[in-house]
């Protein structure tokens, strides 16, 4: 694993500074329950059609906790976990940011919670708290710690970001929606997923999708068709204002251009790989479905001639009046399907087996895209991603892959880092779907509860697992590794 970063800001002969390069991730993990629920079983319990959740939603498993784990648990085990997986000190952290919409305290940021990891280092000397959003804080505390590297501010240490959240809805059609897990990552120069500069786009709106204004529940308000809409209007945006930033003249993103090379026009194809926030996996599929409306659209501006047939009486269509349109969206799902086999589908394994974690959703695809081929084959991919969060906020931003596959390399370490991921999902068990809605009604009952002593079996937590033991009169939350 690296060594500390200090001293990694140098001088120039001029005795200016020198700007870090390859900024990006260097380390990842992630943290899921062992314990999860079949869709299939919960299709059974709930009544509902076979194949609603597993075809409709695009769903195998969904992860769920007890009463043991929170917010904080969940992060300081997956951080835990990543310091001592990749062999980090927490000594060479300067900046940390927890970004989560599973918020247990209105006022103290889980990051203080997190600071309990540094105690024995003495490093105390850490910038950034939370961000909260709905499911777009991993990607606003991902910008801010790159921001930070690359800032004036920086003093050569490394920033982490924790993406985490307990998905959990009220009993009914939404509950199949849910999902737990929290990804860490450490970030810094001459990393293994190195961002592209300056064509980051972000489109934010005033909307009432999905939001939770009741601090005494976990659940949220949920408008469904208006939240599936919006994700696509906001798709539509960055989607747009990405491609035209990454196509204007001498921008300095490898996407666009090669040295020695004219200048060429990137388009959705020029990825290897299309990442999204992935509320549920159908959704994902039809996102990829847009994109395709969006790039022939755009492909056409350039060359008529170039539309598929099959779009022609689609030609002037008005993208805002499209998007109950289901004859469309059938065409395009037909017409996209080969990119979303080869670039998308293959980032979905997790969000398939452990269902939405809101702000670590996205960061699941990216992992999940790392362990599904060979790092000689991930050498040098391009990859698109899309971050939503409701209410609303959204951006679209681009990396590549690094191409150093040597031993010793960061991108080597990392995919060493998550290889274990497929058999810890094996490890996990499955639980029926009646315990299930009795463990999250247990949630329910029992959430914000002042003394309170959590009763969840702990003995099915994995070793080094932070759960919760206590709950004061006063809310002070004491915490136990298994």
């Amino acid at each position: 694993m690296p060594g500390s970063q200090q001293n990694g800001c140098q001088q120039n002969g001029g005795g200016s500074r020198v700007w870090p390069e390859n900024v990006g991730i260097i380390a990842m993990d992630i943290y899921f329950p062992t314990t999860y629920v079949e869709q299939t079983n919960l299709e059974e319990f709930n009544g509902v059609s076979k194949g609603k959740y597993t075809v409709g939603l695009g769903q195998k498993r969904m992860a769920f906790c007890n009463d043991r784990e929170d917010i904080a648990s969940i992060c300081l085990t997956v951080t835990d976990r990543l310091f001592k997986k990749y062999q980090i000190s927490p000594k060479d952290i300067g900046f940390m940011m927890i970004g989560t919409e599973t918020i247990v305290d209105k006022s103290k940021s889980v990051k203080t919670v997190l600071m309990d990891l540094f105690k024995d280092s003495g490093n105390t000397d850490i910038e950034g708290v939370h961000a909260t959003n709905a499911c777009y804080g991993g990607t606003a505390s991902l910008f801010h710690a790159i921001d930070w590297i690359e800032s004036s501010s920086w003093d050569g240490r490394y920033a982490l970001v924790i993406a985490g959240d307990i998905a959990v809805y009220a009993s009914g059609p939404a509950r199949p929606t849910g999902g737990v897990g929290a990804v860490a990552m450490l970030v810094g120069p001459n990393a293994a997923v190195i961002f592209d500069r300056r064509v980051r786009s972000t489109y934010m709106a005033n909307v009432y999708d999905f939001y939770k204004p009741d601090l005494t529940s976990e659940y949220p308000y949920v408008d469904g068709p208006l939240s599936n809409q919006c994700y696509l209007q906001a798709l539509d945006q960055c989607y747009n204002l990405y491609f035209d930033k990454v196509n204007r003249a001498h921008v300095n993103c490898p996407a666009a251009n090669e040295p020695g090379k004219k200048a060429r026009s990137v388009q959705l194809e020029n990825f290897d790989g299309i990442l999204f926030h992935a509320p549920y996996c159908k959704l994902v599929q039809k996102s990829v479905a847009r994109m395709y409306l969006l790039n022939s659209l755009r492909k056409k501006a350039q060359d008529p001639d170039s539309l598929p047939s099959q779009l022609e009486k689609y030609k002037n269509i008005k993208l805002e009046e499209s998007y109950n349109d289901r004859d469309l969206e059938k065409v395009l799902l037909t017409l996209s399907g080969d990119i979303f086999n080869q670039r998308t589908d293959p980032s979905l394994m997790l969000a398939r087996e452990i269902g939405n974690m809101y702000t670590a959703s996205l960061y699941s695809c990216l992992i999940s895209y790392l362990l599904s081929d060979k790092i000689e084959n991930l050498a040098n991919k391009r990859i698109l991603l899309f971050s939503y969060g409701s209410g609303l906020a959204a951006s679209m931003f681009s990396a590549r892959i690094s191409g150093d596959t040597s031993d010793n390399s960061a991108l080597s370490r990392l995919v060493k880092g998550v290889s274990d991921i497929p058999q810890r999902l094996e490890q996990r068990t499955s639980v029926a779907a009646a315990q299930f809605e009795e463990t999250l009604n247990l949630r329910e009952k029992t959430h914000s509860l002042a003394p309170y002593t959590p009763t969840g079996d702990v003995s099915q937590l994995s070793a080094g697992t932070y759960y919760l033991t206590d709950v004061s009169q006063k809310h002070h939350r004491a915490y136990s590794k298994a």
